[in-house]
């Protein structure tokens, strides 16, 4: 069984989604975004990925 992975993410990184564009073809699952800006972390309710928001990053939104 795999473990849970962790990634962190940066502002650049938003939208975020997950799979990833780095995922493994074998292992996706279909796209899902993820507002990891809300709370600085975020689930994936498919693969169990964590991803959080690295310290200090500032979040921009458009208005």
């Amino acid at each position: 069984m795999n473990e849970p992975r962790e990634i962190e993410v940066t502002a650049n990184d938003l939208p975020l989604h997950c799979p990833t564009r780095e995922s493994q073809l074998w292992c996706s699952h279909p796209r899902v975004f993820l507002d990891v800006a809300a709370t600085g972390s975020v689930l994936c309710p498919y693969c169990g990925t964590r991803y959080r928001l690295k310290a200090g990053e500032v979040v921009k939104h458009h208005g």
